[in-house]
């Protein structure tokens, strides 16, 4: 991410990772760090990504609903009805992998690509905020995403992109298994300074990189559930209810743990504007 060497960084439970000896960025090969027994890019639960997506609206639009909003990795386009039905114009792009019905409104009303931000040609540009919700993690070139995130802006415009913290305490606690190592698609892990780097090399200004304490609130259960208990889980871990029970059970002790040592959460969000 920032030029320098790399070094082969194993993990707990024989996972082994590249990690960058400057900012140390994580990078991902599935032959020496499998994702084992999930198969989809999907593994989430549809309940905590409801809570994740009401959190993550109210963020932004802590200072008003912008008037033109683009989705890097609109999925279904949940995020962008909620734009929509506030009466901004929406937008976005997303490569398809999840293979998941696009919301019916959003389909008509939006102007909708289908790629990666990277490859995808006459994008609508002077967006006021052009956001990604877990969507840089699964990029081959995150420079030229952010490049052309930042072209999409108007000058003035406000970029937001949360991502899994590489840096977290959690990679080095549950190793292998880990829960964001658990998406096959996930082949990078910024920490805040590769994060940081990457947003000033592509042209960002007044940068901010954030821990956030409510993001990702199942990754410790699903993370001890891998450790415990490694099996065949063609869906993801989540998708078992004791899981997903322990999960919601333990949210107090995670949010403990969280206040008190802020780099025990999983994932980063990258705050910046264009010049």
């Amino acid at each position: 991410m920032c030029g320098s060497a790399v070094r082969g960084l194993a993990l707990r439970g024989g996972c082994v990772v590249d990690a960058c000896e400057r900012c140390g960025h994580l990078e991902r090969d599935l032959q020496r760090c499998p994702a084992d027994h999930r198969d989809l890019a999907y593994g989430g639960e549809p309940t905590l990504d409801r809570i994740r997506l009401d959190l993550t609206y109210r963020e932004l639009v802590r200072d008003g609903v912008p008037g033109r909003v683009f989705e890097v990795g609109f999925g279904a386009g949940s995020m962008l009805r909620r734009f929509l039905d506030d009466g901004a114009e929406v937008a976005g792009v997303d490569p398809d992998q999840l293979g998941v019905d696009v919301d019916e409104v959003v389909r008509a009303r939006g102007d909708l690509r289908t790629g990666g931000i990277e490859d995808v040609r006459d994008l609508p540009g002077e967006q006021d905020l052009v956001y990604g919700i877990h969507v840089l993690e699964h990029v081959a070139d995150p420079h030229a995403a952010l490049r052309s995130s930042l072209e999409l802006l108007r000058p003035g415009g406000r970029a937001s992109f949360l991502t899994p913290a590489g840096d977290s305490s959690g990679v080095e606690r549950y190793g292998a298994a880990w829960w964001m190592l658990e998406d096959p698609t996930h082949i990078r892990f910024f920490t805040a300074d590769s994060l940081a780097r990457a947003a000033a090399a592509a042209g960002f200004v007044d940068i901010e990189v954030r821990r956030l304490l409510l993001d990702s609130l199942s990754v410790d259960a699903a993370s001890l559930a891998r450790a415990v208990r490694p099996g065949d889980r063609p869906r993801g871990v989540l998708g078992s209810r004791p899981v997903l029970a322990a999960a919601l059970a333990s949210v107090p002790l995670v949010l403990g743990q969280r206040l008190l040592s802020p780099r025990s959460r999983p994932t980063l969000q990258l705050l910046a504007r264009r010049p």
